[in-house]
């Protein structure tokens, strides 16, 4: 049996833990079955945004005319779209392997894994040989290698509900969704979380007849009560979104998809038909898949794993984080968290993981984003807070963009500690980041109050909320 010192299950924010290991000279092999470098550049965040801002700029055009410009959408190259998007993230993936497998200290395994004991995995499925340090590693099945420290960063994969007839018609997810050649003429998406509602917005302003189906009564449910309410006006004005419905079941038409909804009593049935079908109905943690209970590593209700603040799991000598670790479903989180076990566990330090001041953004039109608590999270712990509020078209250059409605919210303790903030409108993802910094600094409300905000730059909304705290 092969053993090493330290055992990296995933390819995405976990390399920062083997690429450190490989730096001290450790013996580390990494685990991956697909292609390098996980969800995010692959299947999530870096080609879903490169695709997003081309639908941006395509909203652009079509709101040319409220400016005084003559513009006109004509459509898409779609094919050259997604084409040129999967290369750049093949490239990417391509290279992150070719290095992993030129490291002397890595042995790159392109399998999948399960674990058979607290310390010890088979490898099965191989899909590839890989070049590690001077030798080839077939991954066979049955090979089992052993690992004094174990760092789990195995992520998480769509969930696709049983619903009757699901297996009779192509369904697409988050993981395929991105990669298609052709623009869809009309899609049914089943859910209406971030990333369903920033797919619907991305193929609904390039051409494709949008219909949500959501559970819930408003879409984004766990953001600011007020900001979801927002965000789902604006999308019942361009898409036909169905609230309080389920999906009761689907049909294989021979254009597509026949797709039947009712309400949560399962009466007042409608049909709907698409040429594509899209479930983005939440993701569920592989650790079934890496069988973990065979390790004794704990798990939750929902299956993602237990870990403390460390990022220790109840086994001694192994880690867990990221996606599979459970709290939030964001890149940049699995990197602080990488960051925590690769001073843990490989650089002997004793560090928390601190998520004071963690931002997240939605890349929908008008773009989302937020940090810190909502107003429900406030009133349900029975903390006491004032709020803020200004709107952009009340500002210099919210006048620019001639914007009618977006907004800036903050919430501010008595003791004027900013609690939270959210924004709905144009730059939005960027504009978080002010209010990030200054919680992640433990700084108070008072500093946007002092803040010199260029004029008429667009910050200014995000101090003037400030100011309009009561």
């Amino acid at each position: 049996m092969e053993k090493y010192d330290v055992i990296v299950i995933g390819s995405g924010s976990g390399l920062r833990v083997s690429a450190a290991a490989a730096a001290q000279g450790k013996k580390v092999a990494v685990i991956e079955p697909g292609p390098m470098g996980g969800t995010c550049l692959n299947r999530g965040c870096i080609p879903s945004k490169m695709l997003i801002y081309a639908s941006e700029v395509a909203q652009t055009i079509k709101d040319s005319a409220k400016y005084g410009i003559d513009g006109e959408y004509k459509g898409v190259r779609f094919k050259d779209l997604t084409d040129r998007v999967s290369a750049t993230v093949d490239e990417e993936a391509a290279g992150i392997e070719a290095g992993n497998s030129k490291n002397e200290h890595i042995t790159l395994y392109k399998t999948t894994a399960k674990f058979t004991g607290p310390k010890t995995l088979k490898l099965l499925a191989p899909s590839g040989s890989s070049r590690a340090g001077s030798r080839e590693v077939e991954g066979e099945t049955g090979e089992e290698i052993e690992g004094d420290t174990i760092v789990i960063a195995a992520g998480t994969r769509p969930f696709v509900p049983p619903i009757p007839g699901i297996d009779t018609v192509e369904v697409l997810t988050s993981d395929n969704a991105l990669r298609l050649a052709e623009l869809p003429k009309s899609m049914v998406i089943v859910g209406g979380g971030v990333i369903a509602a920033e797919l619907a917005s991305f193929f609904g302003i390039l051409g494709t007849e949008i219909t949500v189906v959501e559970r819930a009564p408003a879409l984004l449910g766990r953001v600011d009560a007020e900001i979801g309410a927002f965000v789902t006006e604006k999308f019942k004005a361009k898409f036909n979104v169905l609230l309080n419905r389920n999906t009761a079941k689907v049909e294989k038409t021979a254009t597509g998809v026949k797709v039947t909804v009712a309400d949560l009593e399962g009466k007042n049935e409608e049909t709907v038909e698409a040429e594509k079908l899209l479930v983005v109905a939440g993701r569920t943690s592989n650790t079934d898949l890496l069988d973990v209970a065979a390790a004794g590593i704990e798990i939750d209700e929902r299956k993602f794993i237990k870990v403390d603040d460390h990022m220790r799991t109840n086994v001694d000598g192994i880690w867990a984080l990221g996606d599979i670790a459970g709290k939030w479903g964001l890149k940049h989180k699995a990197n602080v968290e990488a960051e925590v076990v690769t001073r843990n566990a490989i650089l002997g330090q004793d560090v928390a993981a601190d998520y004071q001041g963690m931002p997240y953004a939605v890349f929908t039109v008008p773009q989302v984003a937020a940090v810190g608590h909502t107003e429900e999270e406030l009133k349900t712990a029975n903390i006491p807070y004032k709020a803020g509020k200004y709107l952009y078209k009340s500002t210099g250059m919210g006048q620019a963009f001639m914007d009618e409605d977006s907004f800036v919210k903050v919430l501010v303790g008595e003791d004027d500690t900013i609690l939270g903030a959210h924004i709905v409108g144009p730059e939005a993802s960027t504009l978080i980041h002010e209010v990030a910094l200054a919680m992640a600094g433990g700084l108070k409300a008072e500093i946007f109050r002092r803040l010199i905000v260029a004029h008429p730059a667009l910050s200014e909304v995000v101090q003037r909320a400030f100011l309009r705290v009561q």
